[in-house]
């Protein structure tokens, strides 16, 4: 069995945003970027159940520029077995990642394709769905528990939804998301990291995989939210009870 892991590299996650001047999108240059939070709760779930004896080879797969292969390496060194690198300069929108997955997926034939519920910097919570909808595969959306039974080809998946929690079962091959609660990312070892340097990473284009980057989707304008007000210390229950009645712009 194998598994198939998306990262992406997003500006991290303790680093304050700056939108750029002219307001096309934000500040990237000379900012310290790293692995999206919730693909790293993708991949310590994949090597974990490859730990469990469930598979036999963890794939890591990033998209972008060359700068990816910095986070492919991090992605090896806690564990992945090799790596995929499919080159694009282009913006990739969730439907292109997606499609670009499909192809790999064509290629590498894995059991379970695993993906952080959404990415850091732009939210969309798209590509996961998209795969699976592209593949025909069934999938199980923001997981916080994992249970794979190789034997009959099965993933139980529990996921969080407004009502409590849902368990799904779904036959593999399927897509899978993570969400935060599922797991705590492992950090790379010294020893790992040095490991990683020799470890295999195949490079795509676009063109390779027959996929053509398009965008369906404009940014118009990137703005910062409007700046909050100072808050106001009150000396008393009393004195906040007569603001909140008096002053209707106070909260």
């Amino acid at each position: 069995m194998k598994i198939m892991v998306a990262i992406k590299r997003v500006v991290d996650y303790a680093v304050k945003i700056r939108v750029k001047p002219d307001k096309t999108g934000v500040e990237t240059q000379n900012v310290k970027m790293s692995m999206n939070p919730f693909c790293e709760i993708a991949l310590e779930e994949a090597l974990r159940i490859k730990e469990s004896g469930f598979a036999s080879e963890v794939v890591a797969v990033s998209m972008g520029p060359s700068q990816c292969v910095d986070t492919l390496r991090t992605g090896l060194a806690m564990g992945a077995d090799r790596g995929i690198h499919v080159d694009s300069t282009a913006t990739l929108f969730p439907l292109s990642v997606a499609k670009l997955l499909k192809a790999l997926v064509e290629v590498e034939k894995p059991t379970l394709l695993i993906l952080g519920k959404q990415a850091i910097d732009d939210d969309c919570n798209q590509t996961g769905q998209m795969i699976a909808g592209l593949l025909n595969w069934p999938q199980g959306t923001f997981a916080s528990k994992v249970i794979v039974d190789k034997e009959k080809q099965v993933a139980t998946v529990d996921r969080e939804i407004d009502d409590g929690i849902e368990t799904l079962s779904l036959d593999l091959p399927a897509v899978i998301t993570t969400d935060l609660r599922l797991n705590q990312p492992r950090y790379a070892t010294l020893p790992n990291i040095m490991k990683a340097k020799s470890k295999p990473i195949k490079k795509y284009t676009p063109q390779d995989l027959k996929v053509e980057i398009k965008s369906d989707l404009e940014i118009i304008q990137v703005t910062e939210p409007p700046k909050r007000k100072a808050g106001v210390m009150v000396s008393s229950v009393d004195e906040l009870i007569n603001k909140l009645k008096n002053e209707a712009n106070v909260i």
